[in-house]
């Protein structure tokens, strides 16, 4: 099965292994990165169900955004499984941006010619509040 190819900045973020809040965590530190196609009045929520909830968001690594004077964003109750997909700039663009706040451990990957996949855990720092 072959998939669409994401324009060359943008990167694809799924969120799973985390609740609501934490997913929000995340994306609303992504959000002061990169422009995003998830509004900050959208936040993930719970469906109720005993599914698991995955949340997903793109984000465009060409389109940074001002982020001004600010505190670092509330970190994760728990860790957080946080795949991405992109071209491979857009990719470590990205995951620069989750190492400045948060302990980020790559867990898998899958590379291809134009596109990478990686799965990471993301989590506090120890000592950052």
């Amino acid at each position: 099965m072959t998939l669409p190819s994401l324009p060359v900045s943008q990167v694809e973020v799924v969120l799973c292994d985390c609740s609501a809040q934490d997913a929000e965590r995340v994306f609303a530190c992504l959000r002061a990165h990169y422009e995003s196609d998830r509004r900050p009045d959208d936040p993930p929520h719970e469906t109720g169900t005993d599914r698991p909830t995955m949340w997903t968001s793109m984000y465009d690594t060409s389109a940074a955004v001002s982020t001004g004077a600010g505190g670092h964003p509330e970190p994760p109750s728990a860790p957080v499984t946080v795949e991405v997909q992109g071209s491979p700039a857009a990719v470590r663009l990205l995951r620069s941006a989750l190492e400045e706040e948060y302990a980020v451990r790559q867990v898998g990957v899958e590379a291809g010619d134009q596109e990478v996949q990686l799965q990471l855990r993301v989590e506090g720092r120890e000592g950052r509040v």
